[in-house]
């Protein structure tokens, strides 16, 4: 018997009767080899782990554009404390963390620079609209490895696809997934907006404090304490009714206040502008594409505006000001 059958028999004895055995994987869209030590999910994991577009999240905007000091959150840092509260949850409810991993950190692989902003001025200019969900479903199926793609199990594409508030994932490790980074957004996002001087601890509203903690550290913990306790033993992934409807009115608190704040969003129409000008430019200019994206058009028939999208989208924040920079502005007048 194999490490990897070993693992999952593991499973299969300690697993909750609820939890996604990895031996009953609804397998890849091309079928291949299993591996002798790892059982599919933590394959996964670690070739989205090893994948260009996770490394470049480091340096995509999570919410405040450029902000200045050292502790902000990127879109790297927030994939990590979506994982890691991620297998908290699942490892209290005996789920497959590997699954969970997977798809945790593989959930933004689509996110284009300047977060949410970058999104919009997207969905907006391209005819076949743009959603970071779907996007990161088509990078690690079409765009990853030249074309080739990464060849993920069903259900890491599912929960990475179904990761939004409008999807429900079909396992339960994605349902965690799915909870775990509203959990995540809302407890770094209030922390770096009290860090940005945006918020203080003393402006949430009472009747969501009194619930759920007076402090970012005490709500984190609260959330996560509730959602394994209101969902152990279920079929289901769910919070009590008095907490999950505190983080809801917390969610509509930092939309209020911090997601929609003209101080930390005054950059945004910039960098709107910024990805639109560079989407017309590349839609005009196809032939300075890189060549694997050159080669989705002629070998796959991809339309012209998704690849332009899908070149755009994958850009970091700084890539894409460089190549504004480098199109737009005179080289006599950069500093």
């Amino acid at each position: 018997m194999t490490i990897r059958e070993n693992l999952e028999q593991w499973e299969k004895k300690y697993l909750s009767p609820y939890a996604t055995l990895s031996m009953n994987s609804k397998g890849r869209l091309k079928e291949e080899e299993q591996c002798d030590i790892r059982p599919v999910f933590q394959r996964d994991r670690d070739r989205i782990l090893h994948s260009k577009s996770f490394r470049r999240l480091k340096d995509k905007t999570q919410v405040f554009l450029t902000p200045e000091g050292d502790h902000y959150r990127t879109r790297l840092t927030h994939t990590l404390e979506v994982s890691q509260n991620a297998r908290t949850i699942a490892k209290a409810l005996r789920l497959n963390e590997d699954l969970v991993e997977a798809i945790a950190l593989g959930h933004d692989l689509g996110h284009t620079p300047f977060g949410h902003a970058g999104e919009r001025a997207l969905d907006r200019i391209c005819p076949y609209g743009f959603s970071h969900s779907e996007q990161s479903v088509r990078t690690v199926d079409l765009l990853e490895k030249g074309g080739r793609g990464l060849n993920l199990t069903m259900e890491v594409l599912d929960g990475i696809r179904n990761h939004q508030t409008k999807g429900m994932p079909s396992t339960l490790e994605g349902k965690v997934v799915r909870l775990s980074d509203k959990i995540a957004y809302i407890h770094h996002d209030m922390d770096d907006a009290i860090r940005g001087g945006i918020l203080t601890e003393n402006d949430v509203p009472k009747e969501i404090s009194s619930v759920i903690g007076e402090t970012c550290g005490e709500r984190l913990n609260h959330l996560i304490h509730d959602l394994v306790t209101a969902s152990k033993d279920k079929d289901d992934i769910v919070m009590s009714e008095p907490v999950a409807k505190a983080m809801m009115d917390l969610r509509a608190f930092m939309f209020a206040r911090v997601y929609r704040n003209p101080m930390a969003k005054s950059e945004e129409d910039k960098a709107e502008m910024l990805m639109e000008t560079l989407y017309d430019y590349y839609y005009e200019n196809t032939h300075l594409l890189p060549k694997e994206f050159l080669r989705l058009m002629d070998e796959k028939g991809e339309p012209r505006e998704r690849i332009v999208c899908d070149y755009i989208g994958a850009m970091t924040d700084r890539f894409a000001i460089a190549k504004y920079g480098e199109i737009y502005i005179p080289k006599s007048w950069h500093g």
